[in-house]
C-alpha cells in the first residue's frame, strides 16, 4: 500500500521561475544561480552509493518473510507512562474523534468505521503527520473515547502496514511514531481488550526493534535510538529490558555525534536541539518510572542542551529561525526549560551553534557567524551567511522567511535572499538537492566550504561585533564583512556592509560592476512606512513601539516578501537595499536602527 498515493506535486503546482514562492505576482528582483558546487564529481559516487544502499534495504525488508525477524517474546504489560513534555493543543484531538484529521494544514475526513490508512493523503507533509501518529497526544487528551479511538486508528495502520515500506516505515517517521505510541501506549491499553493490548505490544515493540537498525545513518541517530529507548522503557519484562539496553548501549556515542560541546545541534538548527531535548526529558521520565538511572550521557547532554537553549531563545519567548530551525513556541520553549533551575545568565557575550548574541536594554542582536552544517547534516541549512535577527523590546523586527523542512517545496528560501543578509550578483553560496538526487539523499546543501571569521569586542557601554566570509570570492574574488556596533546606552546599532577584494584576488576575477542587495525580511505584521528623504523606514512591531532604520545605501526600497510559519506561506515585506560595488574595490552600505522619538521624522 502507497501512503503517498494521488499527492505528488506537479509542475503547475510550482511558483514560475524568478518569483518569490508562494507569491504569485512577485518578482525576485534579485535571482539566484547555483554557485556551481551542487554538482561536480564528488557527488556522484555518493549518489550511486546511496541508491545500492537504498535499494538493498527495499530489497531485504521487502522479503515477505522479513516482518518475522522483528516478532519478540509476547508483552503483557505496559511498564511506564513516559510523558511528552510538549504542550498538547486539544482542537485536533476534537476533530479526529469524529473522523477529521486535520494536519499540515490540510484535512482528511475519515469517519468511524473508517480509517485514513486506505485513503489517498492530501499532501506529503500531511502524510508525514499522519503516520508519525502526531494526531495521538491530542486525540489522548479526549477522554476515554479518545483513548479508544486512538487504539482503534493503531490497530488499523497495524494491520494496513504490517509489512515494512520506506514511506511508512522510514527512518524518520518511524522514530516520532514510536515515541509517540509509546507515551500513550498505557493508557490506551487500559481500555483496551486483553487481545488489543497484546496487539498494541507488538505494534510497538516491532518499531522499535526496526529503529535499531538501518537504514538511517548518523543524522538523526541520537532521536531513533531515543524513540526505541522508551518504547523498551514501555514495553514490560524481557523484551523491553532488551530493547531498552540496545538502544542506550549505543545512545552515548549518537549524541557526543549530534551535539557539541555548547550545546549546539550537529545541524545548527536551533530547532532540532530543542525537540532533542523534549525527547531526552521523555527519556529521562521513562527511566525515572522504572526506578532507572539515566546514563552519564543522557543526563550531561540535557545539560548542554538547556544552556544552548538560553542563548538560543529571544526575548519574545521563541528561538532563532535560522539554519533551517522555526521559531517554535513560548509553550513548548517554556516547557523544555520547566526542569532549569540555574538562574538566567548574562549570555550575551556567548557564541553557541556558531550563532552569536549581542544585547542592550532594549535590542537583542542575533547574527549567525559560521558555516552551514555539510554532509549529512545539511538537510535543512541554509545558504545564508551572517544571517541577522534583531528583536527590539519584545518585537521581533529583523528575521528571515522561516524557513524549515516542513516547507519542503520552497527550497528557493534557503538561499541568501531567504535571511536578512547580502546578496551579490546572481549567485549563492550553496545550493539545495533536487529532484531524484533529494529523493535519494534529502535535500542536503551543496557548495564549497564556507570559511567565516568572527571578532567580538566589549566596551564601555557598547559591544562590536564583526563577522567575515568568503562565499563570494569564488565568483566575484569580494570577502563580504559586517561590522556591528551597539551603543547599550543609546539602544542604538550601528552598523556597515563592507564588500572588499580577497587577498590575491584582483588579478585573477576580471574587474566588473556587481549588483548586490542587502535584505532585511520582517516579521509577519510589522509596519514599515518610507520617510520623504527616501533613506529612512519607520518600523513598528506588535506593541506599536516605533524604530528608524537609516541607510545611505543607493537605492532603498520595502517590497513584499514571504514568511514560512508551521510549513504555511504568509505575506510579510522586506527592506531592501540595493546597488553596485566593483570587484576591484572596495564598497561600503552603512545602515542604523534606533528608537524613534514622539512625532520624530528624519525630514
Amino acid at each position: 500500500m502507497n501512503p503517498l498515493a494521488a499527492f505528488s506535486r506537479t509542475e503547475a503546482d510550482a511558483p514560475p521561475p524568478g518569483e518569490i514562492p508562494g507569491l504569485r505576482g512577485a518578482p525576485m528582483r534579485t535571482p539566484v544561480r547555483s554557485a556551481g558546487a551542487a554538482t561536480g564529481p564528488g557527488l556522484w559516487p555518493m549518489v550511486i552509493g546511496q541508491m545500492l544502499v537504498r535499494q538493498l534495504w527495499i530489497e531485504l525488508y521487502g522479503l515477505p518473510g522479513y516482518s518475522l525477524t522483528l516478532k519478540g517474546p509476547p508483552v503483557q504489560a505496559f511498564a511506564a507512562t513516559p510523558r511528552d513534555f510538549r504542550p498538547v493543543d486539544p482542537a485536533p484531538g476534537k476533530a479526529a474523534v469524529d473522523g477529521r484529521f486535520i494536519l499540515a494544514g490540510s484535512s482528511l475526513e475519515a469517519a468511524a468505521p473508517e480509517d485514513p490508512w486506505n485513503r489517498p493523503s492530501p499532501n506529503r507533509a500531511f502524510a508525514t503527520e499522519l503516520h508519525a501518529f502526531a494526531w495521538l497526544p491530542s486525540l489522548m487528551l479526549q477522554g476515554e473515547r479518545g483513548a479508544r479511538e486512538a487504539v482503534r486508528l493503531t490497530l488499523a495502520w497495524g494491520s494496513a502496514f504490517a509489512r515494512w515500506s520506506p514511506f511508512a516505515w522510514g527512518p524518520e517517521v518511524l522514530a516520532r511514531r514510536t515515541l509517540n505510541l509509546a507515551c500513550a501506549a498505557r493508557r490506551m491499553g487500559q481500555v483496551a481488550t486483553e487481545a488489543e493490548r497484546l496487539r498494541l505490544a507488538d505494534i510497538l515493540g516491532r518499531q522499535g526493534r526496526q529503529l535499531l537498525r538501518p537504514p538511517g545513518g548518523l543524522a538523526g541517530s541520537a532521536e531513533r535510538l531515543t524513540a526505541a529507548a522508551v518504547a523498551g522503557c514501555v514495553l514490560a519484562g524481557p523484551p523491553g529490558v532488551s530493547l531498552r539496553r540496545a538502544a542506550l548501549r549505543r545512545l552515548s556515542g549518537a549524541l557526543d555525534r549530534t551535539v557539541g560541546t555548547d550545546g549546539g545541534h550537529a545541524s545548527r538548527s536551533p530547532e532540532a536541539g530543542l525537540e532533542l531535548l523534549l525527547d531526552l526529558l521523555t527519556l529521562d521520565d521513562a527511566l525515572s518510572q522504572l526506578s532507572e538511572a539515566g546514563p552519564d550521557a543522557v543526563r550531561a547532554t540535557i545539560q548542554r542542551l538547556t544552556v544552548a537553549l538560553r542563548l538560543l531563545t529571544l526575548p519574545d519567548g521563541r528561538l532563532i529561525t535560522m539554519q533551517g530551525g522555526g521559531p517554535s513556541t513560548q509553550a513548548r520553549i517554556a516547557a523544555a526549560r520547566a526542569h532549569d533551575e540555574t538562574p538566567a545568565a548574562d549570555l550575551h557575550s556567548r557564541i553557541v551553534g556558531g550563532v552569536a548574541r549581542i544585547r542592550s536594554p532594549l535590542l537583542t542582536i542575533a547574527a549567525d557567524v559560521a558555516g552551514p552544517a555539510r554532509g549529512i547534516w545539511s538537510g535543512a541549512a541554509c545558504a545564508q551567511p551572517m544571517a541577522l535577527e534583531i528583536v527590539c523590546g519584545k518585537d521581533r523586527l529583523v528575521t528571515g522567511c522561516g524557513w524549515t523542512p516542513r516547507a519542503g517545496d520552497r527550497q528557493g528560501l534557503r538561499l541568501p535572499p531567504g535571511h536578512s543578509t547580502l546578496t551579490l550578483g546572481e549567485g549563492s553560496t550553496g545550493e539545495p538537492l533536487g529532484g531524484w538526487k533529494a529523493e535519494l539523499m534529502g535535500h542536503r546543501l551543496m557548495g564549497r566550504p564556507l570559511h567565516v571569521d568572527v571578532q567580538q569586542r566589549d566596551g564601555e557601554g557598547a559591544v562590536w561585533l564583526e563577522v567575515e566570509h568568503d562565499g563570494w570570492v569564488h565568483d566575484y574574488g569580494l570577502l563580504h564583512q559586517r561590522r556591528l556596533y551597539l551603543d547599550q546606552r543609546l539602544d542604538e546599532l550601528r552598523a556597515e556592509e563592507r564588500l572588499h577584494p580577497a587577498p590575491g584576488q584582483k588579478d585573477v576575477v576580471r574587474a566588473i560592476a556587481a549588483p548586490y542587495a542587502v535584505r532585511f525580511q520582517l516579521e509577519p505584521g510589522v509596519q514599515a512606512s518610507l520617510a520623504r528623504d527616501r533613506r529612512s523606514i519607520l518600523l513598528r512591531g506588535h506593541s506599536g513601539r516605533g524604530w528608524w532604520f537609516r541607510t545611505d545605501g543607493p537605492d532603498v526600497a520595502i517590497e513584499p516578501s514571504v514568511h514560512i510559519d508551521e510549513g504555511l506561506t504568509r505575506r510579510s515585506l522586506q527592506i531592501v537595499v540595493r546597488g553596485s560595488a566593483r570587484t576591484d574595490s572596495e564598497t561600503k552600505i552603512r545602515w542604523k536602527l534606533s528608537p524613534a522619538g514622539a512625532g520624530t521624522d528624519p525630514t
